[in-house]
């Protein structure tokens, strides 16, 4: 397992993104479909990370025996708001690694499991918060790009306008997980994200080429 140097200033996220053929199939791809917690949204500032949490999915099976969770240290108070939306106390977290440690524990996960590429439900967001983390450590870290389920489903139903996650398992009939836990809205989009595999296969996606084409909206 590769051993990540933090004393460096540049820190590349262990993914197999861009050495996959184009036309491998997409039951042959593994992903990890992640998300976070925060202590709130203005992560680029004075908000830090509470949890990460993440699961396996192979081809079109969700692996709920592979998963990864931590909570982080944000070295500030949670205001009540955030206790009440996802549960999360000061005692859970007085203990717990640095930021830096828990994504290098994260990535670690990545690295030991081989994986072809991340997965979210409006990704961008966590990949803000892992940034923003590393940032503040001196640290600058390079990611290829993320599948996002917003995207495949504005592929596939081009007339749904919002970013609830729950209500679009829901409307895709996918399984639904207690909210606002990092591994429960992990593996509740990791759900989601195989069920929007399979309707893309209806429509002959098939491939990582195609996968990543209707991903980046040139579908």
């Amino acid at each position: 397992m590769k051993v990540f140097i933090f004393s460096k200033k540049k820190i590349e996220c262990p993914l197999h993104y861009n050495s996959v053929p184009l036309n491998s199939k997409i039951e042959d791809l593994k992903y990890v479909v992640f998300d976070t917690e925060t202590t709130g949204f203005r992560v680029g500032a004075e908000d830090r990370m509470l949890e990460i949490g993440a699961v396996i999915v192979e081809g079109y099976e969700v692996k709920e025996n592979s998963t990864f969770q931590t909570f982080s240290n944000p070295h500030r108070l949670i205001s009540q708001e955030i206790i009440q939306l996802t549960g999360i106390q000061s005692k859970d977290v007085e203990e717990a690694p640095e930021a830096r440690d828990a994504i290098h524990d994260f990535f670690a996960f990545l690295e030991g499991n081989t994986v072809n590429s991340l997965v979210g439900h409006y990704v961008s967001f966590d990949e803000l918060v892992l940034k923003s983390e590393l940032k503040r450590a001196g640290l600058h870290l390079q990611m290829v790009p993320s599948l996002d389920t917003l995207n495949l489903i504005g592929y596939l139903s081009p007339s749904y306008d919002m970013r609830d996650l729950e209500r679009y398992a829901q409307l895709f009939g996918s399984r639904l997980y207690p909210r606002h836990r990092a591994l429960n809205d992990a593996l509740m989009t990791a759900y989601l994200f195989v069920e929007l595999l399979e309707l893309l296969r209806d429509r002959k996606v098939e491939t990582w080429g195609e996968l990543v084409r209707v991903s980046r909206g040139s579908g």
